[in-house]
């Protein structure tokens, strides 16, 4: 693993920073390819900021871990079956979609992917998880960042139909995208409640109800939020400076009586532990808009929203407190957020760590917890 030193001229003077560190090797066999029996027993690496220190425990440890004025934020979305199959009507070929949300009058959007060139006013005829002809679907017209615009045949309901079609979007580096009955119920949290997302807020998958009620009886409290996780988190940074990504969007929400909560705990000096990258997001998201003043007390607003921040170094966290976080895929924007929480430095020798003691990595791998 590489890092690099350059200078960066700030307000004091002339200080010396670490470059951004998106690259690191990692051996196949340590990336998860499916989740331990049971959730809680994932391997949890605690990584101390002040102390510069990295320590082992287990998800299970959790509540001995965390502080009973801790508030733990949780991302409720719901992953959908978008992954969908068909035949070309006109020529029988195979074809391949994902769902990525409807348009406003109702209409799908889709990334599509078969043999030849795809026209308007295509049909394509659905499979079932069972191979079974089910549901048309008319591709309407190409849209814009190569996506497709297309409307269902039948009385069904978007989620309906996505349910009885649809089958698990896994990331390509688990069993290359090809799902199993297990993942229905694997690759979704215990919590989620709102149907959105793409791919799963994976920090969250660690979790069981009774993991939860150990949380809750040690005096935590919890607080939800609601990102609606795209097929952007998996796009690689391939620009030679990071901070030329395109940052990809996503539909995020904070309610309300979140907010209360939230406020409620700063105030009191309780910490907020964030779960995952997209309950970070939306958190950083908001208080980035509630106060332009960062020299000012940060008083989180109600709000709802897409939200493309790109959270990178050397970002100041003014809502977030604490993180616990999967491990990342090299050059993604996932990587460069918790190395902006983490520091540089204690990030890349945690990875290094991980893959010396043989960490399971990514979707269904182990966990860390920044502190």
């Amino acid at each position: 693993m590489k890092y690099l030193e350059y200078p960066v001229r700030s307000l004091c003077g002339t200080v010396i920073k670490m470059e951004p560190w998106i690259d690191y090797q990692l051996p196949a066999e340590l990336i998860a390819q499916e989740p331990l029996r049971n959730r809680a027993d994932a391997r949890l690496m605690v990584i101390d900021r002040q102390r510069e220190s990295i320590d082992h425990f287990h998800v299970r440890d959790l509540p001995r871990l965390l502080r009973p004025s801790d508030r733990i934020v949780l991302n409720d979305t719901k992953v959908i079956p978008a992954q969908l199959r068909g035949l070309r009507e006109g020529t029988g070929g195979r074809w391949q979609g994902l769902f990525l949300g409807k348009l406003e009058n109702g209409d799908w959007k889709l990334v599509c992917k078969t043999r030849g060139k795809l026209q308007p006013l295509e049909k394509i005829q659905l499979l079932d998880r069972d191979g079974k002809r089910a549901e048309t679907l008319w591709l309407l017209e190409k849209i814009e960042s190569g996506q497709w615009k297309a409307r269902p045949e039948g009385e069904l309901t978007t989620f309906d139909l996505l349910d009885r079609v649809g089958r698990v979007p896994l990331p390509p580096y688990i069993r290359g995208g090809n799902m199993v009955d297990t993942d229905v119920e694997d690759y979704q949290t215990v919590f989620a409640k709102r149907p959105g997302a793409v791919a799963a807020p994976t920090a969250g998958l660690h979790f069981t109800n009774q993991l939860l009620q150990s949380i809750h009886n040690v005096g935590c409290d919890f607080s939800s939020i609601t990102l609606h996780v795209g097929m952007g988190t998996f796009q690689p940074i391939s620009t030679d400076d990071p901070a030329d990504h395109p940052m990809h969007k996503e539909w995020a929400e904070l309610t309300e009586d979140a907010a209360e909560q939230l406020n409620e705990t700063r105030s009191s000096a309780g910490r907020i532990v964030a779960v995952g990258t997209t309950v970070t997001r939306v958190l950083e998201t908001v208080a980035k808009i509630s106060s332009a003043d960062e020299s000012q007390e940060t008083i989180l607003q109600p709000w709802q929203g897409e939200t493309d921040l790109f959270i990178r170094p050397p970002h100041q966290f003014r809502a977030v407190d604490a993180l616990l976080t999967n491990f990342h895929f090299p050059r993604t924007t996932l990587l460069l957020l918790v190395q902006a929480f983490s520091g540089t430095r204690l990030l890349r020798d945690a990875y290094e760590l991980a893959v010396k003691e043989e960490y399971r990595f990514y979707s269904y791998g182990d966990a860390m917890l920044i502190v």
